[in-house]
């Protein structure tokens, strides 16, 4: 069903809303907002023109509660819903909900969603259809048992996945058939609560093959077309990291074929509107159908920059009935250029790229030729643990795959998100690394090129990284005072006599350091290591101090840092370089029993999701304990040590604060530690 509208309501948050928003009212439609209680003040509210609260931050009370949607949709007498991609976006049920209600659905018809929704059946209507898929299994028995049967006939390794899932939920891989069936348990319980679905199917894992979608756009008149490949092959935890097109993988030959496959996947589902057919491909040169996201794809920015597009009023527009803006020959002849985009995550990469919350303190990015950042950030802003990690994505164009490398480096290199852990060095690290430059990569490029070892040792900074905390520190303590004092300038650090160094204790990537601040007067110092008494100190002449920024001189050279301060931390932003140091000058000592190797404390932000043990349980170091969800993934957390579970001081569904205790495990003689 297809009819004229003039109003919208979207049902999301963050940058897709906000990306939503603005081409619906480029288009001249009237906006409608909905959030939940934590987003109250979020960007996406302000943007547009009126807006609804759903309920409390849980998704399940509020974004993807249907029932509240339509209310808010018929309350603000929308005529329309938009559903962004992630929560409703590919649920047949909202969108028939949404059709029932008299509105229009701007998505693909509730047969299509039904039809390529769900990976089992999709990946057997595109078999029947001729279309070559990973060889697995896609069982209706879904016992542990079935699935542990129809496994041994697959090759190693395997991978399992949520049926109706995606974005790398409910997904594990497995090695081993001994693994598979807590790799099970795992992937049913996250798919359960990511997609409230907990079949599962199994593929071959084929490690050396990238991953390359098509775009395909459909529209009520019987056209089909595509707008070539992006190649999706850096990932992490199997969700996509950077994406780019055209694919260097890809020549003229391949993508033609490619695109073929995906235009008549689409066809076999009658398929209407923005969808894109995700492929795996193999380094001969064979793809296979992984399956079909029956929605506006994240990555959809670099296909509208090397097309000159609105993939979105595209939407909008065939929503409303009408046929497609442009031909085939059209798109294709319109085809020009590069581009990359970058996922920018709250989440640490040394860490396991564990997802982080906290408050954003500073947020800044560039303009420039070729640049486009969608967002959803704001300065003030607090990112919890309800939500996915994706805060901004960071895209740039080039008349030259190398010409957009180097844009979306330099755009990276001036981004500025202080106050929350952040994925931002590792995403430049990973285009500037040689493979990437070269194009030659695949699905393994984190696993082979950012090994773990190797991202917790580079998480640490540099001698100098930590003496310009220092001096940021002591610098901008002494400017407060000077202030409040009502001091003149020339009095800031004067002393009658040569000034003692004044000893700082900082606390970075889980490192130590005592610094030695030297006040000559002038906003001169003398910067020194106290454990590194034979290197030289550093003399430093501070120029000016404000509003976020120390501009400093240092051996004939003036360069500047940015940083944001929350209490003792404080969020350094040098040489492109950001950490956060804590300063521990003053804090009390840790106890003996915080650093016992029984408490388990919460390392993250998040909600209690299954409890493993009870007290009075033995357990053996690595066994699990419980698990947490945060930011849309499910964390186990394992004891550390053989003992016996003393305590639990959590419960299914509570939501805990990072660093909270839940639960505590007495050592046993053998593996206590000193």
């Amino acid at each position: 069903m297809s009819q004229g509208f003039d109003s919208v309501l979207v049902a999301n948050r963050g940058e897709i809303a906000l990306r939503v928003l603005r081409s619906c009212k480029a288009l001249g439609l009237a906006t409608v907002a909905v959030y939940s209680e934590a987003d109250r003040a979020a960007p996406h509210v302000a943007l547009a023109d009126c807006a609804v609260c759903l309920g409390p931050a849980s998704v399940r009370e509020s974004y993807l509660c249907m029932d509240r949607i339509m209310q808010a949709a018929l309350d603000s007498g929308a005529r329309a819903v938009h559903p962004g991609y992630g929560f409703l976006s590919e649920r047949a049920d909202f969108a028939r909900a949404v059709q029932q209600a008299g509105l229009v659905f701007i998505g693909p018809d509730p047969a299509a969603i039904e039809a390529m929704g769900n990976k089992a059946q999709a990946k057997q209507r595109m078999r029947a259809a001729g279309v070559p898929c990973v060889p697995g299994c896609e069982s209706a028995q879904q016992s542990d048992e079935a699935l542990l049967a129809a496994a041994k006939n697959i090759p190693l390794p395997l991978m399992i996945k949520a049926a109706a899932g995606g974005g790398g939920r409910g997904m594990r891989r497995v090695d081993t058939l001994q693994e598979l069936p807590a790799a099970l348990a795992a992937a049913r319980s996250e798919a359960h609560s990511a997609f409230g679905d907990g079949e599962l199917l199994i593929e071959q894992l084929l490690p050396a093959a990238r991953h390359v979608e098509i775009q395909v756009f459909g529209d009520r008149h019987g056209h089909i077309v595509h707008l070539g490949e992006r190649d999706c092959s850096v990932q992490r935890r199997n969700q996509k990291l950077i994406e780019e097109t055209p694919s260097p993988a890809v020549d003229a030959a391949l993508r033609a074929r490619m695109a073929a496959a995906a235009v008549a996947a689409a066809q076999a589902v009658d398929y209407v509107g923005a969808g894109t057919v995700e492929f795996l491909l193999a380094p001969d040169g064979r793809f296979y159908f992984l399956e079909m996201n029956t929605r506006l794809q994240v990555e959809h920015p670099v296909t509208e920059l090397v097309h000159d597009i609105d993939l979105v009023a595209w939407q909008l527009l065939v929503a409303q009935g009408m046929p497609l803006p442009l031909s085939q020959e059209q798109i294709d002849a319109r085809r020009s250029g590069c581009a990359i985009e970058v996922r920018l995550c709250a989440e640490d990469p040394a860490d396991g790229f564990r997802p982080q919350t906290g408050r954003v303190l500073c947020w800044r990015v560039p303009e420039g030729p070729g640049l486009r950042v969608d967002h959803g950030l704001c300065e003030g802003l607090d990112i919890g643990p309800h939500y996915d990690s994706l805060q901004a994505k960071l895209i740039a164009y080039g008349a030259t795959r190398e010409q957009a490398r180097r844009r979306l480096g330099r755009l990276l290199r001036d981004t500025l998100l202080l106050g929350v852990a952040n994925n931002r060095d590792f995403l430049l690290a990973a285009l500037e690394h040689p493979a990437f430059t070269a194009g030659d990569f695949s699905t393994a490029f984190v696993v082979e090129h950012f090994p773990a070892a190797h991202l917790r040792a580079s998480a640490g900074p540099t001698p100098w990284q930590t003496l310009l905390a220092a001096l940021v520190l002591h610098h901008s303590d002494a400017v407060a005072l000077r202030r409040a004092a009502g001091f003149a300038a020339a009095l800031s650090n004067w002393h009658s006599a040569p000034g003692l160094a004044t000893p700082l204790l900082l606390r970075c990537a889980g490192v130590e350091r005592r610094c030695l601040v030297q006040a000559l007067g002038n906003d001169q110092y003398v910067l020194s290591l106290a454990d590194a008494p034979q290197a030289a100190g550093e003399t430093v002449s501070v120029l000016a101090c404000d509003d976020g920024l120390l501009r400093y001189r240092r051996n004939g050279i003036d360069a500047q840092v940015r940083h944001a301060r929350e209490g003792d931390r404080l969020w350094l932003d040098a040489d492109g370089v950001l950490r956060c140091h804590e300063d521990r000058t003053y804090a009390a000592a840790p106890s003996a029993a915080a650093a016992g190797d029984g408490r388990l404390l919460a390392p993250m932000d998040g909600r209690i999701v299954a409890l493993a043990v009870q007290p009075g349980q033995a357990v053996r170091r690595g066994e699990l304990l419980l698990a947490l969800e945060a930011m849309k993934m499910e964390f186990p957390l394992a004891a550390a040590c053989d003992g016996m579970v003393q305590t639990l001081h959590c419960r299914v569904g509570q939501q805990v604060r990072q660093g909270q205790l839940l639960a505590e495990v007495v050592a046993t003689a053998a593996d206590e530690r000193a």
